[in-house]
């Protein structure tokens, strides 16, 4: 499997995959296996970039648990919670 990240914006794509993760999306995988496009990711990484909530997001992953949804602030919740 071919690993994808983001070196421009590291924090950003650690974030979305942990969202993702919460929901079960495994987001490498999902553009390995073409069922999201390497533009569609490049959009939920930017957006997460965009966010001003990163410490509030940080903090809610380290603190999430057994969450199984993704908290109703991050701006990627539809398209990533679709996913899964």
């Amino acid at each position: 499997m071919t690993m994808i990240g983001y070196p421009e914006a590291p924090k950003a794509w650690w974030l979305t995959r942990g969202m993702a993760r919460i929901s079960g999306v495994n987001l490498p995988r999902a553009v390995v296996e073409g069922w999201l496009q390497r533009d569609e990711l490049e959009d939920l990484i930017s957006r997460c970039a965009a966010c001003g909530r990163a410490p509030e997001c940080e903090r809610w992953l380290i603190c999430s648990g057994a969450a199984q949804s993704m908290p109703d602030f991050c701006p990627n919740k539809a398209e990533i919670e679709a996913l899964g």
